[in-house]
């Protein structure tokens, strides 16, 4: 307990006390509302604050977790260990320079779409109903509807675990299906640049105004879930296999495969996360066994079983 009290103090330096959340049960910070509680749960304001915080967490040597807006994750039902960051609203500026938007990691997807539709810029419009964060979207280079976070990035500025300011150009960015550079280099996203277009007011709003009808319509956002479970197998979609299979409505606890839409697995009820990753495990196994697919998880696991 040692280290970890001094850990505490050290941070106590650098952060107010509403934003340092101890044992903070991950349910409230995902949108599947699964997740058992996190050691220390913190929350940066600014960059000063978190390179200042990197270097406690490198210092006392504690495990550390980047979170955004919780979506696509599925936290295990005993918690995360260490340290978890997440950025909220302080992260969440936008900025217009011409073309280009400049959006702080933490700012929702929805609402980058909105600020660009409100500036007239065109190419935002696929993600106005994607449940997550920009830092995130970038993460898992995120898409829907033909559109794709990596057709618009022109570069991101990130923050190596040491605290080194980092800035990477769109070719760097190694962008791929559901993949990124910070997959395999563990740097903290933390602005993103997007290169956009002049467009027209009337149209850019339509455009969202049909993409959001048609996901309300097909998909449960009423529900907890983490967006779409699995990836798109080559040559099929998810969601019809599974539906093909007869697992619509399937159900596991409180994990069950969505009535409306059988690409989402949803929290039905009080899931716990053993019972999603059951659901995921019979799903995968009952399509692979029907139609010689193998299907595998668009959600991120974090924390410990």
């Amino acid at each position: 307990m040692h280290k970890e009290n001094e850990f505490i103090l050290a941070i106590q330096k650098v952060l107010e006390p509403k934003q340092i959340l101890l044992n903070e049960p991950m349910k409230y910070h995902t949108t599947f509302k699964i997740g058992g509680p996190a050691d220390y749960l913190l929350l940066p304001a600014s960059l000063d604050e978190l390179t200042e915080v990197l270097a406690a967490v490198k210092s006392y040597d504690m495990p550390l977790t980047i979170l955004g807006n919780g979506s696509n994750v599925l936290v295990l039902d005993r918690g995360i260990r260490g340290v978890v960051i997440k950025f909220d609203k302080s992260f969440a500026y936008l900025k217009q320079k011409e073309d280009s938007v400049v959006a702080g990691a933490g700012a929702l997807l929805k609402d980058v779409s909105k600020f660009a539709a409100r500036c007239g810029l065109t190419g935002m419009e696929f993600a106005v109903g994607i449940p997550g964060s920009i830092g995130g979207a970038v993460f898992m280079n995120a898409g829907a509807y033909d559109g794709e976070i990596s057709h618009i990035v022109s570069a991101v500025t990130a923050v190596s675990r040491d605290g080194e300011v980092k800035r990477f150009e769109r070719k760097e960015l190694d962008f791929g299906y559901r993949h990124s550079v910070f997959q395999e280099n563990g740097d903290i996203i933390c602005e993103i640049e997007l290169s956009l277009m002049s467009g027209i007011h009337t149209e850019i709003h339509d455009k969202m105004g049909d993409l959001t009808q048609r996901r309300e319509s097909r998909q449960p956002l009423e529900m907890p879930s983490a967006g779409s479970t699995f990836k798109r197998p080559v040559g099929h979609f998810a969601g019809t296999l599974i539906e093909q299979s007869g697992l619509k409505g399937f159900r596991i606890g409180g994990a069950q495969v969505s009535p409306k839409h059988a690409g989402f697995v949803i929290n039905a009820g009080d899931a716990k996360a053993q019972d999603v990753l059951d659901l995921i495990n019979e799903v995968q196994r009952l399509v692979y066994e029907k139609h010689g697919v193998k299907l595998y998880p668009e959600v991120r696991t974090l924390g410990e079983k």
